[in-house]
């Protein structure tokens, strides 16, 4: 392969839900501005047929190989890196069994259920000498790294002071089917979970910059109505970060009780703000820009699909270049968002053990 050429990356895709659906169905699209080509290579799932059937539906002009256990797809030599995208829960064991296969991997997020389990997936790759990478989608977008290099080198707001940001989707857990993935503890439902790492993950893109700087942390949690409080996760938190050095805080929120506006981050700064929109927190797709003084601008961001292939390309090159992390989303950024939400569990009483 010369320079010039797209890497092409063969994946194993692991569970066939609907995030391994979006993902599949973005990696398969033929865009014009692609960095990487991305084949199919092996689908797991719990019955051959089921993966049959995900495969005709979303990508159909391939053809992968089929298999009824995760096993076959962590075997099959074909497969360069391996996608999970089955429950928060499952992933350490997924993980450390495609490690252990010799199988590059790229994991949902959040890549594990506390911090421990994130220590001993990055150890287990290090020794290994594979790549691994949480599927923090956001970070990659075109709006996100844009959104960066407008605070923080062009500085066009000045030094920030505060961040707000807020993800909410109308979910309530009461009513919904208690073995739900959605509902169910054991399958790692909840507000924090699920969505409040984007929340989380929002105030770090703008206020994690400063080397060695760690925020003290306060949180509250609405938690779920289950009868046996053993079973009850949060449907609302509220989790305020406050950077001394830097004199700023963010109060990051995310609720399964409403759904949040376009609109669901706020960046203020000495010199002005910038609002973030977008589908969600989890895509980001315009902002704004008020500089004092200064007449308001807005900066567009379409995407075609969903925007899933941003964070694959990113790996396919990385892969390429025989690098075992990535720059805009490594190792230590994840494990530094899954000891925050540690914290905020310890602070608010909530264990899934």
């Amino acid at each position: 392969m010369t320079d010039n050429e797209l890497p092409t990356l063969r994946w194993g895709i692991i569970g066939c839900g609907l995030i391994s659906s979006w993902f599949v169905g973005d990696l398969v699209l033929s865009r014009s501005d692609a960095a990487a080509q991305h084949t199919i290579a092996a689908i797991g799932s719990s019955s051959v047929q089921k993966g049959k059937d995900f495969a005709t539906k979303h990508c159909p002009a391939q053809t992968p190989a089929i298999y009824d256990s995760y096993k076959g797809v962590y075997d099959d030599l074909n497969v360069e890196i391996v996608y999970i995208g089955t429950p928060h829960p499952m992933h350490h064991a997924n993980v450390m069994d495609a490690i252990a296969a010799g199988k590059h991997v790229l994991c949902e997020k959040p890549m594990a259920m506390n911090a421990q389990q994130g220590h001993e997936m990055a150890e287990a790759a290090r020794k290994k000498g594979v790549f691994l990478m949480e599927a923090m989608w956001t970070r990659f977008f075109p709006a996100t790294k844009e959104l960066q290099r407008l605070i923080h080198a062009d500085k066009v707001i000045g030094d920030v002071s505060a961040v707000w940001v807020d993800f909410g989707l109308f979910q309530p857990i009461k009513g919904r089917d208690p073995a739900s993935r959605t509902a169910s503890k054991r399958l790692g439902a909840g507000a924090l979970l699920d969505i409040g790492i984007y929340s989380l993950t929002w105030a770090s893109v703008v206020l994690d910059t400063v080397p060695n700087s760690s925020p003290n942390v306060s949180a509250n949690m609405i938690l779920s109505e289950h009868e046996d409080p053993n079973d009850r996760v949060d449907e609302q938190v509220t989790v305020v970060l406050q950077y001394p050095e830097q004199r700023a805080q963010a109060i990051c929120t995310a609720s399964l009780l409403y759904k949040s506006p376009e609109i669901f981050a706020r960046i203020e700064g000495s010199k002005g703000s910038i609002s973030v929109g977008g589908p969600a927190a989890a895509k980001p797709g315009f902002f704004f820009v008020k500089v004092r003084d200064e007449e308001e601008r807005k900066l567009d961001f379409p995407v075609e699909g969903r925007g899933f292939y941003y964070e694959a390309d990113a790996v396919a090159l990385d892969i390429r270049a025989g690098r075992l992390e990535d720059e805009t989303c490594p190792l230590s950024t994840t494990q530094t968002i899954l000891s925050r939400m540690d914290g905020v569990m310890d602070l608010c009483g909530l264990s899934y053990t």
